[in-house]
């Protein structure tokens, strides 16, 4: 198979027997809710179980153990499968997998809903993130197949400024229908908004997908990406667990690496792969990647390590520390939509500087340990919002803009695998840099995070041990940031679009 040329820009040509038609102007905003809400429903279950973890356990019986599976299988799932899912939707068609991801995330929430006993739950979350794995890769891929590269931004803009509104009214939503119904309502709540996503998609998505691939569907490529993903996503969840023996950890992420190189050379030898080698020719592509490995990392450190502050050394309630946190997804969610338009006009290197710069503000402002509220957490809170507002959909923008059109669920996937594993990653290392800066001046025995009562001899040696390490990991989330921000400057020269001269042009295919 021939992979299209790459534009020097690093954007990709089209090719005319391979372009997609995009679907009429006036299908556009169905087709944008369609993938908004299918999307909404994995991101709401993704925030809100947690809300319904201690109800869940006290009907069914289970264990912690089992109630973190609840969660963890789910994220396994979702984090194997997801570069096979956005590979797929290229190769069979991006919106019938887009329908069969969401008809499997449906089904298995009804089971969820139904669930007799921990184990069944357990196993139909499972399932609930293989559905997951389908669907939200080829959100971003039926957007870009559906809306041309000059309105790409403001469109997945959007997208991302509902998404972050869905995943912050996720828990609050939750929390009332489960006080006024049960934990089964956060389940049965899927079922009406799937109805809209499949209605909207049969009657308004065109399907598409990589007219150029024939033949044979990648299964080893396939088989391998689930065992390599799934094993790293296993192995860096359970560093923070505390429960998992440390040579299942070691064992599990030394397959991960193992499967990740075979993997590669898999893709290099495949006649049709799941992650075309050829994306990584363009510069931009792989470089926007390596920004949200960073970026993603460091958030994903910022607010592993944040509710450890507010709970254990500030003393604020669930709820305190749950509204505390509420603007940060507001902003993203009020300002995306812009940010993504603007970044249409203007090019993304900017905002993926400036972002990422005001993100690494935010973590060194929680770094200083101010006792102030306001100034120790709302505003640093503000920084880190307004940064990613400015950064999130620039930088999915800038991903699907630098893969070749008929390539688009592989960038995707890529996109979001990058993302969530980079989250993993970072938790698995800022968690261990406060724990080691933590041991070296805590007395023995005590832990990260588990600050005893006032009163307590133990207290200020403690506490001081915990702003030391807290501290410490902060200020390494802000230079992650700062490695965005100059990954961003160094290799996003000359990606701004052509200025506009007035002039009649012909409509370009998306």
């Amino acid at each position: 198979m021939t992979h299209r040329p790459f534009a020097p820009e690093g954007r990709a040509s089209l090719e005319p027997e391979t372009a997609h038609r995009p679907c009429p102007v006036e299908a556009r905003p169905y087709v944008l809710a369609a993938t908004i809400i299918a999307s909404a429903m994995a991101f709401i279950d993704s925030s809100v179980v947690g809300i319904a973890v201690p109800a869940i356990q006290k009907e069914l019986g289970a264990d912690i153990v089992a109630m973190q599976w609840v969660a963890n299988a789910y994220l396994l799932m979702l984090g194997a499968l997801i570069l096979v899912g956005g590979g797929l939707g290229d190769r069979v068609g991006r919106r019938l997998i887009f329908l069969i991801g969401i008809v499997a995330f449906t089904l298995a929430s009804l089971a969820c809903a139904v669930a007799p006993t921990a184990g069944f739950l357990i196993v139909a979350r499972a399932v609930q993130g293989v559905g997951a794995a389908l669907l939200v890769p080829q959100s971003l891929a039926i957007i870009a197949a559906n809306f041309p590269e000059d309105i790409r931004g403001k469109a997945i803009g959007t997208w991302a400024a509902a998404s972050a509104i869905t995943t912050a009214i996720g828990p609050p939503l939750g929390g009332f229908l489960i006080d006024l119904l049960s934990w089964r309502a956060a389940f049965w709540i899927n079922l009406p908004l799937a109805a809209i996503a499949l209605w909207l998609t049969w009657r308004f998505v065109p399907e598409s997908r990589d007219k150029s691939q024939t033949g044979a569907i990648d299964w080893p490529g396939g088989l391998v990406a689930v065992a390599a993903f799934g094993a790293l996503t296993y192995g860096l969840s359970a560093i923070s667990e505390g429960q998992v023996p440390p040579a299942m950890i070691a064992g599990a992420i030394v397959l991960g690496l193992v499967g990740v190189a075979a993997y590669v050379i898999i893709e290099q030898r495949a006649t049709n792969p799941i992650t075309p080698p050829a994306m990584f020719r363009s510069k931009i592509f792989t470089s926007v990647n390596i920004v949200t490995v960073f970026l993603y990392g460091a958030l994903g450190g910022i607010f592993f390590l944040v509710p450890f502050d507010l709970l254990a050394h500030r003393g604020l309630s669930a709820s305190a520390a749950g509204l505390v946190m509420l603007p940060f997804m507001l902003i993203i969610g009020v300002f995306s939509r812009f940010t993504g338009g603007l970044a249409d006009e203007h090019g993304p290197r900017f905002f993926l500087v400036v972002g990422p710069l005001l993100l690494g503000l935010g973590a060194a402002g929680f770094g200083l340990n101010l006792d102030n509220l306001w100034v120790g957490v709302l505003l640093p809170m503000v920084l880190a919002g307004t940064g990613m507002a400015l950064a999130a959909s620039p930088l999915t923008t800038a991903v699907m803009n630098a893969a070749p059109q008929d390539k688009s669920g592989a960038a995707s996937g890529i996109s979001n695998a990058a993302s969530r594993l980079s989250g993993a990653i970072a938790i698995a290392v800022f968690g261990a840099t406060a724990g080691v800066v933590f041991g070296w001046s805590a007395p023995e025995g005590a832990r990260f995070g588990v600050i005893p009562p006032a009163g307590d001899v133990a207290r200020p040696t403690i506490e001081a041990a915990f702003l030391s390490a807290y501290s410490a990991a902060m200020m390494f989330a802000a230079l992650w940031c700062l490695a965005a921000a100059a990954i961003s400057f160094v290799t996003l020269k000359g990606t701004a679009p052509p200025k506009k001269t007035g002039k009649a042009v012909e409509p370009k295919a998306a």
